[in-house]
């Protein structure tokens, strides 16, 4: 037999009712017995209700490379400083919920692998689930042994509040290497920079990604024509690629006027005698030099190659011509000169061309200089059995001030903050890798 109890309001009040008080608390029933709230009814909260599975988000943001769930919480993981495995609860129950979310949109570059911990995922044990995209959150539910965690809602939330920071860069290409056999040297790796001028502006957690380009190889047994730099290159989300140049290979030195014309580049490589500089690309470098066809005779030096601030010197009887100057620049908190095209060969004991500064390697008739790597600066050249100069190796640098360093990167690149006073942090590449804004 039922009974109705038909009231407005139960309270918490003195008496031996049947509604058990005790300590401001009211008991509806007892152990073992199902509470009904008849269909069309609505149970409404308008306090705090406890004991129910809610999720209760955690107070705490996971950071560490392993975390062990509990059933029904709600994790932030922030994989800023390293990836995750998150082990799920052991022996839950139909029913269980887990959510888990990405704190700082960082799981694109260290993701969230998770360990079953005996159970079964959408069926399977294998492969387990790697979450790796910017801003997801991932919410479970335990539905039993047979199908186990089932994900309700695994998808990315759009950054609704992004936020910008102003970047500056300098990226240099590798240089070109010089030629081998009275031939002209290599252009400066193509140099651009919107240092001073213009800054990118860049929503935080966009990952830009770093090529840094080699130099040119070196030539070596016969005469014949260096080779060219490889591009530098700078790319992300909704950022325009930003190419440096390799710089032009350093001609090769032949008979009388038919000297092979310098390679094109970001400076063009240096002409052997009696040929043409290799055309630069503006506004990343200069032409490398070029021997006039009717004056230049056996005797006549290779060419200089072009740099970043001048054209490569013609060659002359007994001497090579100068690499071009390179051209300076500040992003590091001081002024450093990159850039720097490689000096000629010359074809008898005598005056090699001298490398432009910013890292330009010298010719001369036997032993050659190198462009320096870090510099983008072109290889000398040389007219004997030895080497002749390889292009140095190029740069890419980026500064942004100091409150916005994210310090996510990969490719160990090398770090330094509030240089020259300036209240900026600068992240220089000689390496491939990555930044995250």
């Amino acid at each position: 037999m039922s009974s109705i109890i038909k009231v407005n309001t139960v309270q918490d009040t003195d008496g031996n009712n049947i509604i058990n008080e005790n300590a401001n608390t009211i008991t509806i029933g007892a152990s073992g017995d199902t509470i009904s709230i008849p269909s069309g009814a609505t149970l409404a909260n308008n306090g705090t209700a406890t004991g129910f599975a809610a999720i209760d988000w955690q107070s705490t943001v996971v950071t560490g490379a392993t975390h062990t769930a509990s059933a029904n919480q709600g994790i932030w993981i922030n994989t800023t400083s390293n990836a995750c495995n998150l082990t799920l609860p052991s022996s839950p129950s139909v029913g269980d919920q887990l959510i888990f979310s990405d704190f700082l949109r960082t799981w694109v570059t260290n993701a969230v692998t998770l360990t079953l911990n005996g159970s079964k995922y959408q069926g399977s044990t294998t492969p387990v689930p790697v979450y790796d995209t910017a801003g997801e959150t991932v919410h479970i539910v335990y539905s039993g042994s047979t199908q186990g965690w089932i994900p309700i809602n695994d998808g990315a939330v759009a950054l609704e509040t992004p936020q910008q920071v102003n970047i500056e860069y300098l990226a240099v290409a590798g240089g070109g290497s010089g030629g081998r056999g009275n031939s002209g040297a290599g252009g400066a790796g193509g140099l651009l920079t919107n240092f001073g001028g213009t800054a990118l502006t860049i929503n935080t957690s966009t990952v830009l990604t770093v090529t840094v380009g080699a130099g040119g190889a070196a030539i070596s047994g016969s005469s014949g024509a260096g080779n060219q730099g490889v591009n530098s290159t700078i790319s992300g989300p909704g950022v325009s690629t930003i190419t440096a140049i390799g710089g032009g290979a350093g001609g090769r030195g032949n008979a009388f006027s038919s000297g092979t014309p310098g390679g094109a580049g970001g400076s063009g490589g240096g002409a052997g005698y009696g040929g043409n500089g290799g055309a630069g690309t503006s506004p990343q470098g200069n032409n490398g030099g070029t021997n006039n066809p009717a004056t230049a005779g056996p005797k006549y030096g290779g060419c200089g190659g072009g740099g970043a601030g001048a054209v490569g010197g013609s060659g002359s009887n007994n001497a090579g011509g100068n690499g071009g100057n390179g051209s300076a620049n500040s992003i590091t908190g001081s002024s450093v000169t990159y850039a720097g095209g490689g000096g000629g060969s010359v074809d008898t004991p005598g005056s090699g061309g001298s490398g432009g500064s910013g890292g330009g390697g010298a010719g001369s008739y036997n032993v050659q200089g190198p462009g320096t790597d870090g510099l983008g600066g072109g290889g000398g050249a040389t007219h004997t059995t030895s080497d002749s100069g390889k292009g140095g190796d190029g740069v890419v640098i980026l500064t942004m001030p100091d409150a916005d360093y994210s310090s996510v990167s990969t490719g160990s690149p090398t770090v330094a903050t509030n240089v020259g006073g300036t209240g900026k942090t600068t992240v220089k590449f000689t390496g491939n890798g990555t930044y995250t804004v």
